[in-house]
C-alpha cells in the first residue's frame, strides 16, 4: 500500500472539497425535532418516525430524507439553480414528510436546541458509537450536541474559479456571525433560559476546538488541509471491521506512526466527515452556524445566504456591512461569535451589519428569480431583525433570560 502524504491530503482537499465551477446552485437541509405534543417530555422511537415516512414513499421533488443520532429528522434537498428552485423543493418534500407524522399526531418542530428533552441517542450505527465515546471524554456536550441539536444547512457553490472560490470562503467565513445572531432561535435547555440566544452554538463551541472552531485563511485549500491534518482522530477502522479509539492522535500522527495500520483515502474522507466547522466544504460550501426555524421562516437563511454570495451587487454591500463590524479585509474573532451567540442582533455592531446584509439579499433576492422569496424575507426583517430581535426572543418574552445562569447546555447545572 503507498503510503498517504500530506501532498496527497493537500491534493484531494483541492480535488474533491474545492472543485471549481460556475457558481448559483443552492441547497438546503433543514433539520427538525420530532415530537408528541400527547408526551412532551419523552423522545419519540425513530423506528417509528421512520416506519410512517417508507409508507408515505419517497419526497417528490427528490429530497434525502436521514436521521441524526438522537432522531432529529433531516431534509436534504437536490442542488437546484438558485434559492427559488432550492425553496419549492425543499418546501414540496416537507409538506410530504410531515402529513403522514402529523396524521399519526406527531409534530416536527424547527429550534436549534431541544428545549424540554435530554439528550438520548437512537442510532446505534459503529460512527455514532465511536463519536460518543470520543465526546464522552470531555463531559456531557458531545451528547447534548449529538442528539438534542438542530440547524438549517445552507450548501453554495465553491466558486468558478481558484480566486472566485477564494472570494466566496473568505465572505461566508465574515458573515458568519451575522447569520448566527440574525437567525439565533434556541434560547432554552430542560424548561429554563440559558442566558443564549443561541445555546446551540454554545454546545457546539464547547466541544473539541480542533474540529469545531472556524477555519478561515486566505488559501482555502492549504486552510482546510492543515485544519483537518491537526484535527484529533475519533476513531480507526480496522481491518477486521472493528472500530478503534484514536488514542488522541493528529491525523497528520497517525500518517507518520502509520499504526495500527496506514491510513488511506478512505479514512481521510471519514476523517473529513468528523470535522464540523461553521463552513465546511465538501465539493460545495456548508454553512453550518444557522439555528433550524419553524415555518414559515426557514426558508429565509437560505435565500439571504445564496444571494449574499451569489448576487454581485448583494455580496459588495455584504463586505462593506462586515468590514464596519470586523475592521477592513479581518476575519471574526471569538469575542464577535460569543456576542452572535448570546445578544443575537441586540447587539448593536451584530444589528447594524444583519439589518444591512438582509435589506441587500431582499433586494438581489428578485434579480436571481426570487420575488417570492423577497417577500418573506421582508416580512422576517420587519417582525425580527429591524426591531433587534431575533425568533429567541419570542420562547423568553416575559422570562427573566438576562439573569439566567451562564451555562453551557449538556454540562452541569
Amino acid at each position: 500500500m503507498t503510503r498517504l502524504t500530506e501532498n496527497d491530503v493537500h491534493d484531494y482537499i483541492r480535488g474533491i472539497c474545492f472543485k471549481n465551477g460556475p457558481p448559483g446552485l443552492v441547497g438546503v437541509e433543514v433539520e427538525w425535532l420530532v415530537t408528541d405534543p400527547a408526551a412532551p417530555d419523552r423522545p419519540v422511537p425513530v423506528d417509528r418516525v421512520a416506519a410512517l415516512l417508507d409508507e408515505a414513499g419517497p419526497p417528490p421533488a427528490g429530497s434525502a430524507v436521514t436521521f441524526e443520532p438522537g432522531g432529529q429528522l433531516e431534509l436534504s434537498s437536490p442542488p437546484l439553480p438558485g434559492p427559488a428552485a432550492a425553496h419549492r423543493a425543499a418546501a414540496a418534500d416537507l409538506a410530504h414528510v410531515a402529513k403522514p407524522l402529523n396524521d399519526a399526531g406527531l409534530d416536527l418542530r424547527g429550534v436549534g436546541l431541544d428545549p424540554r428533552r435530554p439528550p438520548l441517542r437512537q442510532l446505534t450505527l459503529p460512527r455514532y458509537t465511536a463519536m460518543e465515546r470520543f465526546f464522552d471524554r470531555a463531559g456531557p456536550s458531545g451528547r447534548t450536541m449529538m442528539c438534542s441539536t438542530a440547524s438549517l444547512q445552507v450548501c453554495l457553490d465553491i466558486g468558478a474559479d481558484a480566486a472566485d472560490a477564494a472570494r466566496r470562503w473568505r465572505l461566508v467565513h465574515r458573515l458568519g456571525p451575522v447569520l448566527t445572531a440574525a437567525f439565533a432561535n434556541s434560547p432554552l435547555w430542560r424548561g429554563r433560559p440559558t442566558g443564549w440566544r443561541s445555546a446551540r452554538w454554545a454546545v457546539w463551541a464547547g466541544i473539541d476546538q480542533g474540529r469545531t472552531r472556524p477555519v478561515g485563511g486566505d488559501d482555502p485549500a492549504t486552510a482546510w488541509t492543515e485544519y483537518a491534518l491537526q484535527a484529533r482522530l475519533m476513531t480507526i477502522r480496522t481491518d477486521d471491521g472493528r472500530w478503534h479509539g484514536g488514542s488522541g492522535m493528529h491525523f497528520s500522527e497517525w500518517m507518520r506512526r502509520c499504526r495500527p495500520r496506514p491510513p488511506d483515502h478512505d479514512d481521510l474522507a471519514y476523517h473529513l466527515s468528523t470535522l464540523f466547522p461553521p463552513v465546511r466544504p465538501r465539493g460545495w460550501l456548508e454553512l453550518r452556524m444557522i439555528d433550524a426555524l419553524p415555518a414559515p421562516w426557514w426558508p429565509v437563511p437560505a435565500a439571504v445566504a445564496a444571494a449574499l454570495a451569489d448576487d454581485g451587487r448583494a455580496a459588495d454591500a455584504a463586505e462593506e456591512a462586515l468590514d464596519e463590524l470586523h475592521g477592513h479585509g479581518t476575519e471574526p474573532d471569538r469575542l464577535t461569535w460569543l456576542a452572535a451567540a448570546r445578544d443575537a442582533v441586540a447587539d448593536p455592531a451584530l444589528g447594524r451589519a444583519a439589518r444591512r446584509c438582509l435589506e441587500a439579499a431582499s433586494e438581489a433576492l428578485p434579480r436571481m428569480g426570487a420575488a417570492r422569496l423577497a417577500e418573506t424575507v421582508d416580512a422576517y426583517r420587519d417582525l425580527y431583525t429591524e426591531r433587534g430581535r431575533c425568533p429567541a426572543d419570542d420562547a423568553t418574552d416575559g422570562s427573566d433570560a438576562a439573569d439566567a445562569p451562564d451555562a453551557t447546555p449538556g454540562g452541569d447545572r
